[in-house]
C-alpha cells in the first residue's frame, strides 16, 4: 500500500482550512490535522510527524506562522506558507525561513496543487531524494570563466553540481556584473541537456510588442512584414536550456503569457493554428530583489515560484575580495594573449588598491580594468591602475535605506488618518472621504500595503 504523504494544516480560519482540507484529501494526501494556533501545531508534530506543513502568517496565539517556520527549519520538516499578507516586510521575514512556496489567499484548487508539486520537487531536488538514479558517470564539472576559490564561490559551485543534473527551474540572483550569465552555462554544461543549445534571452532587450514573436516565432504573413516563418527562441532550446535574463524586466503581461507557457509546457506561433509542445529547462535570472517586485505588485507571485525552484545567489565582488587576486591573474592572461602583451604581474601596491576598492560595478568592472591596464602597461608589470573614486556601496546603502519610499510615505499617510478617524473607512468623516478616494479603493490599498486592524 503506498504511503500517502502526511499534512498538517495551521490555520486559523475555519473556512480556509476546511477547504484544504478537502482539496488535499480529494487528491489522496492525507491530512493528519488542523491547528489553529502554534501551540497547537507544535503538540500535533509531537505525536505525529508530517511530511509537510502548510501554514498561514496570522494565527491564534502570542506566536505567529513565521515564529512557527523557525521551530520547523529546526526539526527540518518542509512547508509552505498560505496567506493573504504579501506586503514587502512580511516577505522579507518569510524569506529567512526558507520556505518551499508561498500560497496567496484566494487561491485555486490548482494553484495549491501546482505550489505543492514544486514545493515537493524542489525539496527532492535540494536533498538529491529523487535524482540518485541520474548523472552517476564520473565526468569532472565544467565551470568555464568562472574563477576563484573564496567559501562563498565554493557554495556556488556545490549548489550548481546538485541542482544541474536535475530538471529543475533555476533562479540565479545578484547584482549587475557578478557573472550570472557564466553561472546559467555552468549549470547547462553540467547537465544532461548539454549537447544541446543555450538559448540566451536578454527580457529586458524585448518591447511587449515584440516579445511573443521573439519568444514563440510566427507563420508567414501572420502580420504586416511577416514574409517568411520564424522559429522562437523555445522552439530553439528545444532539447536544451532557455536562458531568460533580466526576468525582473517583463511588464506584467508578458509575465502572463511566460507563465502560461511554463505551465502548459506548450506554445503557439503567432498566426499558427497548431499547439507545439516544448522540452525546455528554464534558468533566469535578476539583479532586482524579486520579493520587493512581488510585495510592490510589479511582478507575479505563481511565475515566481514557478522560477524559483532552486535559487542561487551571487555575492557582490566586495564581499568577496579573496577572489580579486585570482580574476585579476585570469583577465591579465586573457588580454596578455588578445593584446600580444608579454605581462608577468602585477605590483603588490596594485594588488592592495584593488582589494581597498568597493567595485560597485564587480567583476564587469575589474575585467575591463585589467584590460585597459594591461593595454596601456609599459613594463613587464602592472605598477599603476586608474580606479575611480571609491564609492562606498555600503554607506549607499545605508543611506538608500534610510530614505523614505513612495510606498512607506503612502503606508504611512493612510494609518495616521485611520488613526485620527478611530478606524472608521465609510461616512462624511470617514478615511476614505478624508483621502478622497472610494471605500473600495481605500481597502484594495489596505491590503496591499499590509494595513490591518491591529495598525490603528
Amino acid at each position: 500500500m503506498e504511503n500517502k504523504v502526511k499534512i498538517l494544516i495551521v490555520e486559523d480560519e475555519f473556512i480556509v482550512a476546511n477547504d484544504l482540507k478537502i482539496i488535499l484529501k480529494k487528491n489522496n494526501f492525507d491530512v493528519i490535522g488542523i491547528a489553529s494556533s502554534a501551540d497547537q501545531a507544535k503538540a500535533i508534530i509531537k505525536s505525529i510527524r508530517p511530511d509537510w506543513v502548510l501554514l498561514d502568517i496570522i494565527i491564534e496565539g502570542n506566536e505567529t506562522g513565521i515564529d512557527l517556520a523557525h521551530d520547523l527549519m529546526k526539526q527540518k520538516i518542509p512547508y509552505l506558507f498560505v496567506s493573504a499578507n504579501t506586503n514587502q516586510s512580511t516577505l522579507q521575514a518569510v524569506k529567512k525561513t526558507h520556505p518551499y512556496g508561498f500560497l496567496v489567499k484566494p487561491f485555486r484548487r490548482k494553484d495549491l496543487l501546482v505550489m505543492l508539486d514544486i514545493a515537493r520537487y524542489r525539496y527532492a531536488v535540494e536533498n538529491q531524494n529523487q535524482f540518485n538514479s541520474e548523472k552517476k558517470e564520473n565526468t569532472p564539472l565544467v565551470f568555464t570563466g568562472i574563477v576563484g576559490s573564496s567559501p562563498p564561490l565554493k557554495e556556488i559551485f556545490s549548489r550548481i553540481s546538485i541542482v544541474a543534473p536535475t530538471e529543475a527551474s533555476v533562479l540565479i540572483t545578484g547584482e549587475t556584473g557578478t557573472g550570472k550569465e557564466k553561472i546559467a552555462h555552468a549549470v547547462h554544461e553540467n547537465s544532461l541537456r548539454r549537447n544541446k543549445k543555450m538559448i540566451v534571452v536578454n527580457c529586458a532587450a524585448i518591447p511587449f510588442s515584440l516579445l511573443e514573436s521573439e519568444l514563440f516565432g510566427f507563420e508567414k504573413g501572420a502580420f504586416t512584414g511577416a514574409v517568411s516563418k520564424r522559429i522562437g527562441k523555445f522552439e530553439q532550446a528545444e532539447g536544451g536550456t532557455l536562458f531568460l535574463d533580466e526576468i525582473g524586466e517583463l511588464s506584467l503581461d508578458a509575465q502572463a503569457k511566460l507563465l502560461r507557457v511554463l505551465q502548459e509546457k506548450e506554445i503557439e506561433r503567432i498566426g499558427g493554428t497548431g499547439i507545439i509542445k516544448v522540452d525546455v529547462r528554464i534558468i533566469a535570472a535578476t539583479n532586482r530583489s524579486l520579493e520587493r517586485e512581488v510585495a510592490e505588485g510589479r511582478f507575479r507571485l505563481d511565475l515566481y515560484y514557478r522560477l524559483n525552484v532552486f535559487l542561487i545567489e551571487l555575492l557582490p565582488l566586495r564581499e568577496r575580495k579573496q577572489d580579486i587576486l585570482e580574476l585579476a591573474q585570469y583577465f591579465m592572461k586573457n588580454y596578455n594573449t588578445a593584446f600580444k602583451k608579454n605581462i608577468k604581474g602585477i605590483t603588490s601596491k596594485v594588488l592592495s588598491e584593488l582589494q581597498s576598492y568597493s567595485w560597485p560595478g564587480n567583476i564587469r568592472e575589474l575585467e575591463h580594468l585589467i584590460e585597459r591596464s594591461v593595454l596601456l602597461a609599459e613594463t613587464e608589470e602592472i605598477t599603476k591602475i586608474n580606479l575611480p573614486a571609491n564609492i562606498e556601496i555600503n554607506n549607499a546603502t545605508k543611506d538608500s535605506d534610510s530614505l523614505e519610499s513612495l510606498q512607506f510615505v503612502e503606508k504611512n499617510h493612510i494609518m495616521k488618518i485611520l488613526n485620527v478617524c478611530n478606524g472608521k473607512i465609510y461616512g462624511d468623516n470617514g478615511a476614505a472621504a478624508i483621502l478622497k478616494i472610494s471605500p473600495v479603493s481605500l481597502y484594495a490599498k489596505m491590503k496591499k500595503l499590509g494595513i490591518g486592524q491591529e495598525y490603528f
